[in-house]
C-alpha cells in the first residue's frame, strides 16, 4: 500500500465504509473491539446484535447506533441492508450458527478465534465461504502485530539458522465466575488460550505439525471451577524432528511469554500473545543479545482496517477459514491424545497461504471504555 493511500485510509476520506453488525457484546467486543472501529478510517458499527436489552440501549447510545437485533432476529438483520459484514464476538461454539448464514446471504464475516470447536463445523463454515461473495477472516491479531511480524521476517531470513524448538507459557488467573468456567472443556483454556501457542508454532516455524506426541491435563481442587481441567501442557512435532511444548492455564498468574531457538540464536517474547502493553523482543544470535520493545498498537481495530480493505479492494485476507481450521485440527489430536494417553500422528494439511510483511497494522491504542454487564476474564 503507498503512503498517499495509507493516510488516506487512516483518515477515511474518499473510501466508503463496511457496516459492521457486532454479533455478541461480550467484553471482547465492548472492551477490545468496538472501541477502535471509529479510527481504522474504513469501517462504522451499524448495528448490534444481543439478547440483553440493557447492552443494546446503552452502547447503542455510546457509539451512536440505533439498530438492534435479538439473536433470534439475525436473519432480518442479514435481509435489513444496514450492514456489509459482521464482528463474530460469541462464544466460539456458536460462530457456525451465525457465520453460515451471514455468507449464504453475501455478509462477510470477522469471526474470533477459535473459528468453531470442531474441524467439521470449522469446515461447514469454510464451504459456506466458497460458495458466497463474501470473504470470511479468522481474528487472529497477531498477524498483523509488528513484533510478531519482526520475528517472522529474522526467521525467514535466517538470522536463527535451522529452527529447532519453541517453548511457550501462556496463563491468567480466570474467575470463576466467568461464562469460560461454566461450559466445559470448549470454554476452557484448550480451546480459549491454545490457539495463541499453536498458531505462533505455525507461523514461526512455517509449516504444520504432524503429529501430537503428548497431552496433559489436570484440575486443581481450588481452582473455584473443579469440574473443568484448567491446567493444559503438549508437546507437537514438526516436520525435520523440531519441537514444539506449550502450557495453557486458567489457575496460575498471569504469563505470556514464547522462546523459538535455532541452530544460531533464538527469540523470547514477553509478552508474546497479549495486548494494551509494550511488546518485549529479545534477541540472541552467537553470543550477541539485544532487546526490543515494540510500542504497543490497537490490535483489534487493525485486524478489522485490513479486512475492511481486503473487502474493499477485493482481497482474499490471509488468516482466513483454513487458517482457523489448521489450529482446529491440532486441538482435536490434544483431544484424542488425552483421551487415549498415546501420541497421535496428526491428518496431512497443506496451508496455501502464510502471513506476508506488508500485513502489518499500526494503529494507535485506543482506551478500554465502561463495560455494560461485562468483566474481563480475571474479573
Amino acid at each position: 500500500m503507498s503512503a498517499v493511500s495509507t493516510i488516506t485510509s487512516a483518515l477515511g476520506l474518499g473510501k466508503k465504509k463496511i457496516r459492521y453488525a457486532i454479533v455478541g457484546l461480550g467484553d471482547i467486543s465492548q472492551a477490545s473491539m468496538m472501541p477502535g472501529v471509529a479510527h481504522t478510517g474504513n469501517s462504522e458499527i451499524t448495528a448490534l446484535v444481543t439478547d440483553d436489552a440493557e447492552k443494546a440501549r446503552k452502547l447503542g447510545k455510546m457509539y451512536g447506533v440505533e439498530a438492534t437485533y435479538r439473536y433470534d432476529q439475525f436473519d432480518e438483520l442479514l435481509a435489513s441492508g444496514l450492514i456489509d459484514a459482521i464482528y463474530l464476538g460469541t462464544p466460539n461454539w456458536r460462530h457456525a450458527e451465525f457465520a453460515i448464514p451471514a455468507l449464504k446471504a453475501g455478509i462477510h464475516v470477522l469471526s474470533e478465534k477459535p473459528l468453531e470447536i470442531s474441524t467439521e463445523k470449522a469446515e461447514a463454515i469454510r464451504d459456506a465461504e466458497r460458495a458466497s461473495s463474501a470473504k470470511l477472516m479468522t481474528a487472529y491479531r497477531l498477524h498483523f502485530e509488528p513484533s510478531t511480524l519482526d520475528a517472522i521476517r529474522r526467521i525467514r531470513a535466517g538470522e536463527l539458522g535451522d529452527l529447532v524448538a519453541f517453548t511457550s507459557c501462556f496463563m491468567q488467573k480466570l474467575d470463576p465466575a466467568n461464562h469460560r468456567a461454566k461450559n466445559g472443556v470448549v470454554g476452557g483454556p484448550l480451546f480459549d488460550m491454545a490457539p495463541y501457542p499453536i498458531n505462533a508454532t505455525r507461523y514461526l516455524f512455517g509449516a504444520e505439525p504432524i503429529e501430537v506426541v503428548a497431552a496433559a491435563a489436570s484440575r486443581h481442587a481450588d481452582s473455584g471451577f473443579p469440574d473443568l481441567d484448567d491446567t493444559y501442557a503438549v508437546t507437537l512435532r514438526f516436520p525435520g524432528d523440531r519441537l514444539a511444548q506449550f502450557t495453557v492455564s486458567y489457575y496460575a498468574n498471569n504469563v505470556d511469554s514464547l522462546t523459538i531457538s535455532g541452530t544460531k540464536g533464538s527469540i523470547h517474547m514477553d509478552p508474546a500473545y497479549g495486548f494494551g502493553d509494550a511488546m518485549e523482543q529479545r534477541v540472541t544470535i552467537g553470543e550477541k543479545k539485544s532487546h526490543e520493545s515494540f510500542k504497543p498498537t490497537d490490535q483489534f481495530g487493525g485486524e478489522m482496517r485490513y479486512f475492511s480493505d481486503c473487502i474493499l479492494e477485493d482481497r482474499d485476507p490471509e488468516p482466513d477459514a483454513e487458517e482457523g481450521l489448521a489450529d482446529l485440527r491440532v486441538i482435536e489430536g490434544v483431544l484424542e491424545s488425552l483421551k487415549t494417553g498415546k501420541s497421535v500422528t496428526l491428518p496431512p494439511f497443506h496451508r496455501s497461504r502464510r502471513i506476508s510483511a506488508d500485513q502489518e497494522q499500526t494503529l494507535s491504542p485506543i482506551k478500554v471504555p465502561e463495560l455494560v454487564n461485562a468483566a474481563s476474564p480475571t474479573g
